[in-house]
């Protein structure tokens, strides 16, 4: 079996990228291990995804955001940023970007159904449901993907897609750098008591990172970084109890919670691989970079991925050049660690200062909130760079030389 791009992994990331690639000619099989059945109908995992609205215009372009109930986005107006037992936050306002929100928030499973229903209706795609990869070989004319059934396919260009601990990014021989942060994080949608405001609240404490994310109503996503055993803990517990404890844990600033879902529980481990491509592959979404989920980068970084190695796909195909072009792969890869290295180190650096519990990072934490609260060019920065209204330019208009 031939084809010209096959992408492992059928998650949010491997869809969006078979739907960029849509109106290149090219013929386009995507492997899951999953069943069909999950893929077309995915659970709920718990997961807010909070798109920035570049984020929106790319989904907008390959026609997935227009799938999405709007019943479903909630709007993120502004952010506040707690440390410790402050009762003052930074505040980082929609009127800072210059716009009427800093984001949307979108449960995953949304995504990928919008995703799924998009891909399902576009030509020349095929799914391969129910299959793994159990190993990848370069041959003659292509690169080789052998498959759990006993079949095997070859392909011109294959797409790394299978999650931040990529068996197939391993199989190629690209190794990665995990950082184990000692710490789960758990996810439930609660009922509040209180108003939230359409605003994102994080609380930086010394033992625990706490998030509130809003979603419609009284709504909202309670997220919960503890270590292992803690999380754990906090997991089994009786509902009544469960919903005691975490109204005590946001500090009851939004009156009673109670629990409105089910809880799900993640390990916390960051990925960087050594590099993100290889003779015909190339790695996208996490498994080009697992970023910790603290300033929310993930996904929206993963679209920028996809959109940098489509658009360097597309112009191969215009100049009659073959989309595994060596120098294809090479442009993706230097421009995507030029939007992801920084967001990464920076993402690292947070993520250690604010889970030291050390009296003088608590002391460096809190003089660092209270100068960028009172600096308004700072609250502004970080508000454009998620609107994308004016001021500096994201990561991928930088890489793509064009204005704010």
């Amino acid at each position: 079996m031939k084809t010209d791009v096959a992408i492992v992994g059928a998650g949010p990331a491997g869809l969006c990228l078979a739907r960029a690639l849509d109106g290149l000619g090219l013929e386009v099989r995507l492997f899951d291990s999953s069943p069909a059945g999950l893929l077309a109908e995915p659970a709920d995992d718990g997961r807010e995804i909070a798109l920035t609205h570049a984020s929106q215009a790319i989904l907008e372009r390959l026609g997935i955001w227009q799938r999405l109930d709007p019943d479903e986005l909630s709007d993120l107006r502004d952010a506040a940023v707690f440390d410790g037992e402050s009762a003052r936050p930074m505040r980082i306002s929609h009127a800072d970007g210059g716009r009427d929100r800093l984001g949307t928030l979108v449960a995953n499973h949304r995504i990928r159904k919008a995703a799924w229903d998009s891909v399902a209706e576009q030509a020349g795609v095929e799914v391969e449901a129910g299959v793994s990869v159990e190993g990848t070989l370069l041959s003659a004319s292509g690169r080789r993907l052998d498959l759990s059934d006993g079949r095997t396919v070859e392909a011109d260009l294959v797409i790394a897609a299978d999650s931040r601990f990529s068996n197939l990014r391993r199989a190629a021989g690209i190794g990665a750098r995990m950082r184990d942060f000692g710490r789960s994080m758990l996810l439930a949608r609660m009922t509040l008591e209180g108003d939230h405001e359409h605003v994102a609240w994080e609380w930086f404490g010394y033992d625990r990172t706490l998030a509130l994310l809003p979603l419609n109503g009284r709504l909202a996503s309670a997220v919960i970084t503890l270590p292992h055993e803690h999380a754990r803990r906090l997991s089994e517990l009786e509902t009544a109890d469960f919903n005691r404890e975490v109204t005590e844990l946001y500090r009851q600033r939004v009156g009673d919670m109670r629990l409105a879902g089910e809880r799900h529980l993640y390990p916390l481990v960051g990925v960087w691989p050594d590099r993100l491509v290889t003779e015909r592959l190339a790695a996208v979404g996490d498994a080009a970079v697992g970023m910790h989920p603290v300033t929310a980068h993930g996904f929206n970084l993963g679209l920028t991925g996809i959109d940098l190695l489509s658009g360097e796909m597309r112009a191969a195909r215009q100049r009659g050049r073959p989309v595994s072009d060596p120098a294809v792969l090479s442009a993706y890869q230097r421009r995507h660690r030029l939007a992801s290295l920084p967001l990464y180190m920076a993402t690292a650096t947070v993520v250690g200062l604010y889970t030291d519990d050390r009296l003088p990072a608590r002391l460096l934490r809190r003089s660092l909130l209270r100068v960028a609260d009172r600096l308004a060019p700072f609250r502004q920065v970080v508000a454009r760079q998620l609107t994308g209204k004016g001021g500096l330019p994201g990561p991928l208009d930088l890489l793509r030389g064009s204005p704010p």
